[in-house]
């Protein structure tokens, strides 16, 4: 009797272990508390629009569900600022300080996780001919006045660029003040840069890089405009911002946001891959990611899926990466 005693104390203790641990195991892989939905603005620059098109993907794999609105500048931030989207990947500063830091610094709306890009410009630029002619500054475009049509192409009316030579513009700095601001779209100003150059054609616009662009027109960034694109040739740094305590809301995504950075090596090829081989952005992401995986042990370092597994392992499975 004591022996079945004793033999029943024993089993009910194992049985306590074990249910112990298969609570702790299940606890492990509980699903996290935290809003599904992640909802992201983009500008329609095609950095921005590969950026973004990969962040969504990888988080898609991890079990969310993500959407994602083009906007201008403008309303990027106010949708920030209202709280009607979470993410924005394309912080450009600081050509984007004017319209970024009154929600960032002033009201406290908008809140800038990190930057995700280094080494960046954006500034004007002309074609290698015309530089070669002798347009090597923005000082010098008065001068040429007439070659130019008097005419600056930006991109797509509200962006922070086309603002910027609008100041110049407003202000007569360096002469420009009979220029005039011709607002278009990323892909409505590269086409007339293109038609341009073909002919040997003078213009002046909006350049940047990383962009296909660089590789895809003979181009050169003009000196001297620092004090409104910044030192360097416009050099740039690119940010992720988030609407304001979405970070503590998402704590998960966060995360993920705080480890998110891309070079520019990383971007090039993402565009090249969509504007000269015509693939989707997703679908170029996808690709990218699944050649060069390295990446995401980095971007998803401490990071989880909904349902609560190992992010890493996770996102490569989904993607099919062995």
């Amino acid at each position: 009797m004591r022996r079945f005693l004793f033999f029943l104390f024993v089993s009910s203790i194992a049985m306590a272990i074990l249910g112990a641990g298969v609570a702790f195991g299940a606890g492990e892989a509980e699903e996290i508390d935290e809003p599904d939905e992640v909802r992201f603005v983009e500008v329609a620059w095609l950095d921005i629009e590969v950026t973004t098109a990969t962040t969504r993907l990888v988080l898609e794999s991890l079990g969310y569900e993500t959407t994602s609105d083009m906007v201008s500048v403008p309303v990027a931030y106010e949708a920030l600022a209202t709280e009607e989207a979470d993410i924005f990947l394309g912080n450009w500063m600081p050509s984007m300080a004017s319209i970024a830091n009154p929600h960032i610094e002033e009201d406290g709306t908008v809140e800038s996780v990190r930057a995700n890009l280094e080494g960046a410009r954006y500034t004007l630029a002309v074609p290698q001919y015309v530089h070669d002619a002798g347009v090597t500054s923005v000082a010098d475009l008065a001068d040429h006045q007439e070659e130019f049509g008097a005419e600056i192409y930006g991109i797509e009316p509200g962006n922070d660029g086309n603002q910027l030579i609008q100041e110049m513009i407003e202000d007569d700095a360096f002469g420009l003040g009979d220029f005039e601001l011709v607002e278009s779209s990323e892909a409505g100003m590269l086409s007339e840069v293109g038609s341009r150059t073909r002919n040997e054609e003078w213009i002046v616009f909006l350049g940047w890089e990383p962009h296909p662009m660089n590789t895809q027109h003979d181009i050169a960034y003009l000196a001297d405009a620092d004090d409104y694109f910044g030192p360097d040739y416009g050099g740039a740094t690119v940010y992720t911002n988030v609407r304001a305590g979405y970070l503590e809301e998402a704590p998960n995504v966060g995360t993920f946001l705080e480890n998110l950075e891309f070079t520019l090596d990383m971007e090039n090829e993402l565009m090249l891959m969509v504007d000269a081989e015509g693939m989707e952005a997703r679908e170029a992401a996808q690709e990218w990611l699944q050649e060069n995986p390295a990446i995401l042990e980095d971007w998803l370092d401490g990071v989880r899926s909904v349902d609560g597994r190992d992010g890493l392992e996770v996102v490569r499975a989904e993607l099919g990466i062995d």
